[in-house]
């Protein structure tokens, strides 16, 4: 594991030991080099799965990029961060027992769609409105009738 402070390609493991959901094992580590600390996550990764965007790219798949979208939405609102963790784990492991390597980008944003319906109706929204692209307020306006639905909305004159 490369050092993060100089670089050095011989690092030390200090300590090791399994986070508290067990999906992942905590590794506090030492550089000998400079004698910087830090501390890295290592997961079990099933397959090697391949996002097909709309435009037709094709981009390695990134748990990080994937748990800081779903965090933006979130931003500021009362969702355990271990909630959160135990959600994005869940469309990892979907995708990688999906049988398939290549996914297309619609698939992982209607699997966050769903978690996020479940963990917190604004975070939905938010995220609703950027991975459909809203344009005009009735848009909203739709999202909001899937979430509540047998809410009848009342329009103000």
């Amino acid at each position: 594991m490369r050092c993060p402070y100089c670089g050095a390609l011989d690092t030390q493991v200090k300590d090791s030991r399994p986070t508290e959901d067990s999906a992942s094992i905590r590794r506090r580590r030492i550089c000998p080099a400079c004698g910087g600390r830090f501390t890295t996550f290592e997961r079990v990764q099933l397959r090697e799965l391949v996002v097909l965007k709309r435009s037709g790219r094709r981009i390695p798949f990134d748990r990080d990029k994937l748990l800081r979208s779903v965090e933006i939405a979130l931003r500021k609102r009362p969702v355990d961060p271990e909630r959160v963790e135990r959600m994005v784990s869940g469309i990892v492991r979907k995708l990688e027992s999906s049988g398939e390597s290549e996914i297309p980008s619609s698939v992982i944003g209607e699997l966050v769609m769903e978690g996020l319906k479940q963990l917190d109706d604004v975070a939905y929204v938010r995220f609703a409105s950027v991975y459909r692209n809203f344009r005009e307020p009735k848009d909203f306006e739709k999202v909001l009738e899937e979430i509540s639905p047998e809410t009848e909305r009342v329009k103000s004159p």
